[in-house]
């Protein structure tokens, strides 16, 4: 039996191998990847879809975040964007914060980025409208490996303590390295996938400063009165959607909806003193915005909302765009539309 299926599997892969050579070089070339991310085109999604707030007020209009889709580059998708005016070519490397980072890493980092993003949009919308915010703790998170630290320690590792001591916070962590000398090694204790392991680094020095050559996201345990929730997507990253998420979260926690009925599309990253930050790829979540039909586009000032400006008079859009520093700023100018 088994001899019959091997013979006619021989006699089918001679009649056509051709066939078969061919199908497995086209797969090859398609999806041989290049290192490039490919840029297609800009999107909106309804914060509301997000977010739930505990007896929140409700709007007439909507906050949307803006994003922008890229593609893996592989040979077709590469070849494509010289074709296509409205795809742009993005290194790989221009993710990366050194040459030795995997896309895992980067990825991670993206997730983190979101992580921080969230608690920042939420911590500066309730402590503007005057609502709980507790910080029980505080969790350190690796986001950057220098390549002088050891190439064991990985983005997205938590940062549990140094040569047996538990880790205070940020500040004493740093203060301790200035304690010792260039060339020292240290035990840091990490935690990865919910098992802890040490590694030793080395101090070094650039600058006059020392370093071990690992920078932390400070994520925070909070409590918040009234409750949240948040519902984002795996595949949504990055700190972007910061200023936004802030903007739709205070809209729920205030009597007066800042909306004015509009669909608000915005971009921009949110500190928690409330500061506002650029952003890449805004033309994109403009013509993004722009194909959504929103109403008003709220965007960093500076380059972003330059570019913005720019792309509105040559396109011809009628969507208000308005540029903002502070969250402060932004409340403002949306209190004053129509």
């Amino acid at each position: 039996m088994l001899g019959k299926i091997y013979d006619k599997f021989i006699k089918f892969i001679k009649e056509n191998y051709k066939e078969i050579i061919f199908l497995i070089l086209f797969y090859l070339v398609m999806t041989f990847p290049v290192p490039y991310y490919i840029c297609v085109s800009g999107g909106t999604i309804d914060v509301g879809k997000r977010l739930e707030v505990e007896n929140g007020y409700t709007e007439k209009g909507s906050f949307n975040l803006a994003y922008v889709s890229e593609l893996r580059g592989t040979i077709p998708t590469y070849l494509l964007s010289y074709v296509i005016p409205t795809w742009e070519r993005i290194k790989i490397d221009s993710y990366q914060l050194n040459e030795d980072e995997t896309m895992d890493d980067v990825s991670n980092r993206d997730k983190m980025y979101l992580l921080d993003a969230n608690q920042s949009a939420i911590y500066v919308a309730y402590t503007k409208a005057g609502k709980t915010f507790t910080i029980n703790d505080h969790h350190y998170y690796v986001y950057y490996v220098d390549k002088n630290a050891n190439d064991k320690i990985k983005v997205g590792d938590e940062l549990l303590g140094v040569d047996s001591s538990n880790i205070v916070d940020l500040d004493t962590f740093k203060e301790y390295i200035n304690t010792k000398n260039v060339g020292d090694e240290l035990n840091i204790k990490l935690k990865r996938n919910n098992k802890e392991f040490e590694v030793s680094t080395t101090v070094f020095e650039e600058e006059g400063k020392k370093y071990v050559g690992i920078a932390f996201f400070d994520l925070l345990d909070y409590e918040v009165d009234p409750s949240i929730t948040l519902k984002f997507k795996e595949s949504e990253t990055g700190p972007s959607g910061g200023l936004t998420l802030s903007l739709a979260i205070y809209n729920k926690l205030v009597s007066e909806d800042i909306t004015k009925g509009k669909k608000i599309v915005g971009t921009g990253t949110i500190d928690l003193d409330g500061t506002v930050g650029e952003i890449g790829g805004v033309k994109y979540k403009l013509l993004g915005a722009v194909k959504k039909k929103a109403d008003v586009f709220i965007v960093p000032n500076g380059s972003n909302y330059e570019e913005c400006i720019k792309l509105k008079k040559e396109k011809g859009y009628k969507i208000k765009i308005i540029g903002v520093d502070t969250f402060d700023d932004a409340v403002n100018k949306l209190k004053e539309l129509k």
